[in-house]
């Protein structure tokens, strides 16, 4: 049986006047459980404090809309204390606690992809919380919790008792909580908007790769990503992963058409794309992208920290590679014709700028 590849819009899982958390189902996007990925998105209002948790699975975070501050705390480490705004990438660990505070006006919105092969459900990220009315502290014994931390049982009792909110908070006007230390951003934060270019193609398009040179924390998480910011009406050369990763995707902003490919040469995917779908490629499927005038930008997982991509089109494609004779024999045409198709596309490597 098929699956549908057809992209999604993440669902309310819950909130308050802080913010809310959205999340995509398996049930939904049925890849998400075939590939082991999980996707939620976090979005605080001023004032919105998400709290303490870890979560089941490793993650990338990416910050799509707004700025605000992030507390993370590595096992066994001091907190880092993090200033994060559009266009900040953060790789999460296994075993990683955070927390997040918008005290601006406007929302502040992260995406997280993850791998969720060792979650407690396939494609579903579940997050533990440290504090809250779902915490730990609510769960353990008044007993238990004042032996652990040596309290008296009416310090326990208000401890629990206080914590009415779930997950996400919201705090009074002029709140303090720790300022963000710029040294804390070393190695834990890339900016995908202002690190140098992988790509840059003139009417084309722009990619910014994140990987284990630019942050290695991705080698643990056993996650790349890119951001892709396609040229109005240019092209995404159809490619494939040539090392079996999967490919998440979500269009930050923009819009465009995709096609996808598989198995017989069927296509399994025709479809239009727009900001806030999430769509999956299964692994060595061909995928391409052509952007509408206003343009296509995307954010991506790829299920390997150091990705390869094969590309059918452009300078650098397989075909290039291949003999004319080996052409003329798979097509099961004259050289002439060979020659056409070999001569095209000799400048532009992955995006092909919109026809004059």
């Amino acid at each position: 049986m098929a699956i549908d590849l057809s992209p999604q819009l993440a669902k309310r899982a819950y909130g308050g006047d802080g913010g809310a958390y959205y999340a995509w189902s398996p049930s939904e996007l049925p890849m998400l459980r075939e590939g082991n990925i999980g996707a939620s998105k976090l979005a605080l209002e001023k004032n919105g404090f998400a709290l303490p948790r870890y979560s089941d699975s490793s993650k990338v975070a990416y910050v799509l809309q707004g700025s605000g501050v992030a507390g993370i705390v590595l096992p066994e480490s001091e907190e880092k204390v993090v200033a994060i705004k559009k266009g900040d990438a953060i790789a999460l660990p296994f075993g990683v606690v955070t927390w997040w505070f918008n005290k601006e006006d406007t929302e502040l919105v992260v995406l997280f992809l993850g791998d969720t092969s060792k979650a407690h459900k396939a494609g579903e990220f579940t997050d533990f919380f440290l504090t809250g009315s779902n915490g730990i502290f609510t769960g353990f014994s008044t007993e238990f919790v004042g032996r652990a931390w040596d309290l008296d049982e009416n310090v326990v009792k208000t401890l629990v008792g206080k914590q009415s909110g779930q997950g996400i908070v919201k705090l009074k006007d002029g709140f303090k909580l720790p300022e963000p230390k710029k040294e804390h951003r070393e190695g834990l934060a890339l900016n995908c908007e202002e690190a140098p270019l992988d790509v840059d193609i003139k009417d084309g398009g722009r990619v910014v790769v994140l990987n284990t040179k630019n942050l290695p924390l991705v080698g643990e998480v056993g996650l790349g990503a890119d951001l892709v910011r396609l040229d109005g009406s240019a092209m995404c050369s159809p490619g494939f992963s040539c090392d079996s990763a999967l490919q998440v995707t979500y269009i930050v902003r923009g819009s465009g058409r995709v096609q996808v490919v598989g198995v017989d040469g069927k296509r399994v995917l025709e479809t239009t794309v727009k900001g806030g779908n999430l769509f999956i490629v299964p692994r060595f499927y061909v995928v391409s992208k052509i952007a509408d005038p206003v343009g296509l930008e995307w954010f991506s997982i790829i299920t390997t920290p150091n990705p390869i991509f094969t590309h059918l089109a452009g300078r650098t494609s397989v075909w290039k590679a291949l003999s004319p004779e080996v052409l003329e024999a798979s097509f099961n045409v004259e050289s002439d014709v060979e020659k056409q198709f070999r001569s095209k596309r000799t400048t532009s490597e992955i995006f092909f700028p919109p026809p004059n």
